[in-house]
């Protein structure tokens, strides 16, 4: 019997016949209903015909999560009077209760996805609904581009619906313009908020620190917990209180020990038992629940009992290192949509308020919608998706942001490794295979070209533990976590046997002949299955790891590391058993901005022999001569990615167009101090730079990186005879360098003229001029320029002269000596002459006989 009641209290109601006369017109809609209601319940009903009187329809509804997925289903099955798997059901990965009744699917929309590149007319189907579009999750994304580009050239009939609580509306009614070029698609907004909820801001003490990587400052958890405490205090009702991860979910419910309420830990590894608890409601004691979740609950649930929402503020978001194939999770402060969307828990059933756990001030410089996952996360899977729906680059689809060039290039290299992708970026057999078994490219590599050599089954054990981590306790060795999860009566033992048996069902359908053939495929057949490899865990483990990761293999170094073969250091945890192991093969690794070396999360042991076969298209032989150390060192290397599995030395055995690239390299690092330097050379050097500096070609640019660029033109034949560092120190700087000087323009003999070496002042002296700063530099007795009105000049530049005393000690600095003569020497003259009465002091030097030496002298001369 239909819930009526219960309907008619959803304001989403009064939004149906807007919708539905949308969708007529357009075919299209965004649907735009804040959180608690009714958009993701109600909704699907009326499309379905099931409620009102619309037409009988078969509706799609896609959500993010399969919790939601299973909490939608039994919610709309209860406002119908019914059970899951008649009107309304549900399809997530291994599990799916439906019937021939079915009118309304709730799935994941990974399940979307798989249903589209299975099936991309959606035979059957007449609306789908895209929920919590602005969670912005790439499976999301991707299925809406697909469900356009199916309407734009297949279904024209099939009607779609974005819709979400808090999207950025106007950009989806946009992006569906695709469809019929009428304009942007209707948008369809719902009022109201369910009961409401007041907003708190509980900012935390001063002193606390930002989070990093998976870290979470322990004062800011004291500060929730306690939040958390003070809410049950003052307000009726459970709390759903919002944490990052599970580790800051199991701390925190430490610190609410000794509660007057029954804490629960709610996440997507939860047991289903706690899952289904948590949706059902308080227990027939009535005692008052602290619901502790990751973004899980954030939406399309509503939890019984809930009028109080505690959000610390914190999300957790994928990063990808693209260059090493290493992913990680980073914390970061919630959008304010999110925000939005966990606030609405409060208010679902009643009015309720919520507790922000930072500062009213803060508020407003929060991001408004969550990154879009397309732009941080490893984009192997899509690209896969994009290859097998005939759009290789991606750039026909519509989507609200396009991929990044750089992580689209390094997605397509993976692909490319393992066969998935041909030359031109097009899905092969094999990648079509690998996208049906719904599974991440690496995986379905490792499924296909592992079950061939340990069996079908065991290749789909160890898969099924690579698609979801074990968890902590079950340690960093992968084939120990097997047998744990082979014996485990736990929720994740549930869920890995459950896998485990799809899989095996999907690879049974794929593989087969030819199955191991193509780019990257591992050798042998299925006749080996008991053989090899499948003698034992640690070796099966080993390979389909080594398989699904070919740049993780890992080989041990000094001090207990590891060198992966993409060229990232790995470390351990202290205690770990695989410490001892000379190759591994890493499963799960991550690292943060802040470490130099990737965490070892999950690994399992290798030998060099299954490393080699595994990542075997990063191998590679040859000469590698490199400057190192200082020196020229030259060696055949036969390596694996980064790592080096045999060296030998070459001695003179090198390729000399290499050595010579080797010299050069050590020129840049070290600089041009590795050639024979004499004094002269160095003059010659700075009276060059000071010709190019002021008159420009054809007197040659002199600097450190050009005159390196150039080693052609004034180092050979020398370079090309050096092999080391000691044959660079005999090379003469000085006359390389002057074969760039202007030869063929004739300007080279005028270098002594424009910049001469010395420069003859009024007493007959030869001074030499210092090129090496700003300006040329005349450092000259001051008695030997008497008599001179016009400062000297090279290549028409005024010198800067250094007048020095009888001592040769600095006396006065001018670039203008007649000024000096006039207003500089009376005030020198005045110090100086007492302290050196021997030599002339003229009270008009501008007329004086130039000398060298002292007065008496001077009058003997005469």
């Amino acid at each position: 019997m239909i819930r009526n009641d219960a309907l008619d209290r959803l304001p989403v109601r009064h939004a149906v016949p807007e919708l539905l006369a949308a969708l007529a017109e357009r075919g299209t809609a965004v649907l735009s209903a804040p959180p608690g209601t009714g958009k993701t319940t109600l909704v699907p009903l009326a499309l379905a015909g099931l409620i009102g009187d619309g037409p009988a329809r078969r509706v799609l509804v896609a959500e993010p999560r399969r919790m939601a997925v299973r909490a939608a289903a039994r919610r709309m099955a209860w406002l119908l009077g019914e059970e899951v798997g008649g009107a309304v059901g549900f399809s997530v990965r291994g599990e799916r209760r439906t019937g021939a009744a079915t009118r309304v699917e709730v799935v994941t929309t990974g399940i979307l996805l798989q249903r589209l590149q299975r099936d991309p007319e959606l035979a059957g189907v007449d609306v789908v609904l895209l929920d919590e579009c602005h969670e912005r999750h790439l499976d999301a994304d991707t299925a809406m581009a697909f469900l356009v580009d199916v309407r734009a050239t297949l279904r024209p009939e099939l009607k779609l619906i974005a819709a979400s609580a808090t999207s950025d509306a106007e950009a989806w009614a946009e992006l569906l313009t695709v469809l019929d070029g009428g304009g942007p698609a209707p948008i369809v907004w719902s009022k109201g908020e369910g009961h409401g909820y007041a907003v708190r801001f509980a900012a935390p003490p001063a002193g606390i620190r930002p989070a990093h990587g998976t870290w979470v400052d322990p004062a800011l958890l004291r500060h929730v917990a306690s939040t958390v405490r003070l809410a049950l205090e003052r307000h009726r009702g459970d709390v759903l209180c919002f944490l990052p991860g599970t580790g800051e979910i199991a701390r925190t419910a430490g610190l609410l020990d000794g509660v007057d309420a029954e804490v629960l830990q709610l996440h997507g590894r939860a047991p289903a038992a706690v899952q289904d608890a948590v949706l059902r409601g308080a227990g027939p004691d009535g005692r008052r629940r602290v619901v502790l979740s990751t973004s899980v609950a954030e939406s399309s649930l509503t939890v019984p009992g809930v009028r109080i929402v505690v959000d610390s503020g914190l999300a957790r978001e994928p990063r990808t290192d693209h260059a090493r194939g290493l992913g990680s999770l980073a914390t970061v402060p919630v959008s304010t949509a999110a925000a939005t969307q966990r606030a609405g828990r409060s208010g679902r059933e009643e009015p309720g308020v919520v507790y922000r756990c930072w500062s009213e001030a803060e508020d407003g410089s929060r991001a408004r919608f969550p990154s879009p996952e397309i732009r941080i996360a490893d984009l192997a899977d899509f690209a896969l998706r994009a290859a097998c729906w005939g759009d290789p680059t991606a750039e026909g689809l519509a989507l609200l942001d396009p991929p990044p060039a750089g992580a689209m290039a390094a997605a397509r290299a993976v692909l490319g490794s393992i066969g998935a992708v041909d030359g031109d970026g097009r899905a092969t057999e094999r990648g079509v295979r690998m996208s049906r078994l719904g599974l991440h490219p690496r995986l379905g590599r490792a499924l296909l070209d592992g079950a061939p050599e340990v069996g079908v089954r065991r290749a789909a054990e160890v898969v099924a533990l690579l698609s979801e981590e074990p968890p902590r306790e079950y340690g960093d060795d992968l084939a120990a976590a097997w047998r744990t999860a082979r014996q485990g009566s736990d929720g994740y033992g549930a869920r890995w046997r459950a896998e485990a048996r799809r899989l095996e069902r999907s690879a049974g359908e794929v593989v087969g002949a030819g199955t191991a053939a193509g780019a990257g495929g591992g050798a042998g057949s299925a006749t080996r299955a008991g053989s090899g490899p499948a003698g034992g865990d640690d070796a099966v483990a080993g390979l389909v790891t080594a398989l699904a990761f070919p740049e993780r293999v890992a080989r041990a170094r000094e001090q207990g590391g590891y060198l992966m073969v993409s060229g990232s250091g790995a470390r351990l945890a202290e205690g770990s058993r695989l410490r001892s192991s000379p190759w591994l093969a890493v499963a799960v690794a991550d690292r943060t901005a802040r470490d130099a070396t990737a965490r070892v999360r999950l690994a399992a042991v290798v030998d060099e022999e299954m490393a080699r076969r595994a990542a075997g298209h990063l191998r590679s032989t040859g000469e590698e001569v490199r400057w190192e150390d200082g020196d020229v060192v030259a060696r055949s290397v036969d390596r694996l990615g980064a790592v080096e599995l045999t060296v030998r030395p070459l001695g003179a055995g090198a390729e000399s167009a290499l050595v010579r690239e080797a010299l050069l390299d050590g020129l840049r690092r070290e600089g041009l101090g590795l050639l024979r330097w004499r004094k002269e050379a160095g003059e010659l050097r700075e009276r060059l730079a000071f010709l190019h500096r002021e008159l420009g070609e054809p007197w040659p640019d002199v600097s450190e990186g050009t005159l390196v660029d150039r080693a052609e033109e004034w180092l050979e034949p020398e370079l090309s005879r050096a092999s080391r560092r000691a044959d660079l120190g005999r090379i003469d700087a000085g006359e390389a360098l002057r074969r760039l000087l202007p030869w063929a323009s004739g300007e080279a003999v005028r270098l002594d003229e424009l910049a001469p070496e010395r420069i003859e002042v009024p007493s007959g002296s030869r001074i030499r001029v210092e090129y090496g700063g700003e300006r040329p530099v005349l450092a000259v007795k001051l008695q030997e320029m008497f008599g001179l009105a016009e400062t000297p000049r090279v290549a028409g530049v005024p010198v800067l002269v250094h007048l020095l005393s009888p001592a040769g000690r600095p006396a006065a600095v001018t670039a203008d000596l007649a000024s000096f003569w006039r207003e500089g020497y009376r005030a020198v003259r005045a110090e100086l002459r007492g302290r050196y009465p021997k030599h002339p002091w003229p009270e008009d030097p501008s007329a004086a006989v130039p000398t060298r030496h002292t007065s008496a002298r001077l009058r003997g001369e005469r």
